[in-house]
């Protein structure tokens, strides 16, 4: 076995079924469960069932990020996947005079692809309204050609609420306030061909898939050789989801989470997409082409990608300060943060993945139980071979041609 891949890989390792029916369910259920960052609850309660009827031991942090173990041979060290449950979604920042909603955007996206979204507004309590994402010039009939020149942003759309209200009383008749949660609905379609048509499939087709390859272990009573934790982060949206919520004794995490289909990328929605890097730079050299390996030897549709304008949970783990390897992995998603469509073969391929990681062992079993070992130790040069550089310049070496 190349060492590039790490620990010893036992002959019982082999590409399980995925139960697509489990995961096309509940993806649509995930989908179809408001979730914006800041208001994760009721997803994670459900998450957290799932898990319990699985057989998995599951705990929940302080904060709410739910931690589930499946037990493996070895206990310590271990490893994580890791995906999010919260999403993009609003905040209300003002009641304005004509009965409308003022908004600002949770987590990172653009208003132009909010425009026209039915939503659900959450006010204290258990009170609920919809309503729509509306340009503030919306009517073609009244504004004519004003509608195609107006700007794009925040400040330039507001919530049409659906109920008989005109001013900022009767908004605050309905109990609506400033700092309430709005959710984009997310109106989830699967199609004939298997594509999924929905918003907020960034990070609930990744949460669908681990399930899946969870359960095609647990079917099989395939007990893994590590023990592997399945952690769900509530605000990985603005930058903070798995800071928490794992101990040390986690060797290596493996982030599930979109990949970005768009002119440029190598993503496609078919596969599962491994990336080589996102904004935050690369990911695990080891970890990754081990993740490639195990795709290569079971036949795993897969690509190659690097990320510029992203980061993940692995991201904010590192940033945390805990001492573990990280890689990417991802569904592909066209239209990212926007009208989003994924494929269920994708996510099949991320689940088959993930199915056969948990399988094998860490990627340096003896050299990854601790955090810190002696240099003599490390394995470097035989696993990441680098030649010296000639750092002579063309000038200091010998001239073939000078005369004795």
């Amino acid at each position: 076995m190349s060492p590039v891949r790490g620990g010893e890989q036992p002959p019982s390792v082999r590409r399980l079924p995925i139960d697509m029916d489990y995961v096309q369910d509940v993806l649509v259920h995930l989908l179809r469960t408001p979730s914006p960052t800041g208001r994760t609850d009721e997803v994670v309660q459900y998450v957290g069932e799932l898990l319990l009827e699985l057989g998995m031991d599951v705990s929940v942090t302080r904060r709410g990020l739910l931690n589930a173990t499946l037990s493996g041979r070895r206990t310590r060290p271990d490893r994580a996947v890791v995906v999010h449950a919260d999403t993009i979604g609003c905040m209300v920042t003002r009641l304005k005079d004509n009965g409308r909603l003022e908004v600002t955007q949770l987590g990172t996206h653009s208003a132009r692809f909010a425009e026209g979204c039915n939503v659900t507004i959450f006010a204290d309590g258990d009170t609920t309204h919809t309503g729509t994402v509306l340009p503030l010039k919306s009517s073609g009939h009244q504004y004519g050609d004003e509608v195609d020149t107006q700007g794009v942003g925040w400040p330039l759309v507001e919530v049409r609420v659906d109920e008989p209200v005109c001013d900022v009383a009767g908004l605050e008749s309905l109990g609506l306030q400033v700092g309430d949660f709005v959710a984009l609905d997310a109106s989830p379609t699967v199609t004939s061909a298997g594509y999924v048509k929905s918003r907020h499939l960034d990070d609930k087709a990744g949460i669908a898939a681990a399930l899946g390859a969870f359960k095609s272990l647990l079917d099989a009573q395939v007990t893994p050789l590590v023990s592997a934790h399945l952690l769900v982060t509530i605000a990985e949206e603005v930058g903070h989801g798995a800071t928490h919520g794992l101990d040390t004794d986690v060797a290596e995490m493996l982030a599930v989470d979109n990949a970005v289909v768009a002119p440029g990328q190598q993503s496609r929605e078919e596969c599962v997409n491994i990336a080589m890097l996102d904004s935050t730079g690369p990911f695990d050299y080891h970890f990754s082409r081990r993740l490639i390996a195990l795709c290569d030897e079971h036949g795993v549709p897969h690509r190659r990608d690097t990320f510029r304008y992203y980061r993940s949970d692995a991201a904010s783990a590192v940033e945390a300060g805990l001492e573990m390897r990280t890689a990417l992995v991802g569904f592909g998603v066209d239209s990212s943060h926007g009208h989003e469509r994924t494929h269920l073969d994708g996510i099949r391929s991320v689940a088959e993945l993930l199915s056969l990681y948990l399988q094998t062992d860490l990627t340096f079993p003896d050299w990854d139980t601790t955090e810190r070992g002696p240099l003599g130790e490390f394995p470097s040069r035989s696993v990441q071979p680098t030649p010296l550089e000639d750092r002579r310049r063309v000038t200091d070496r010998p001239d073939d041609d000078a005369q004795p």
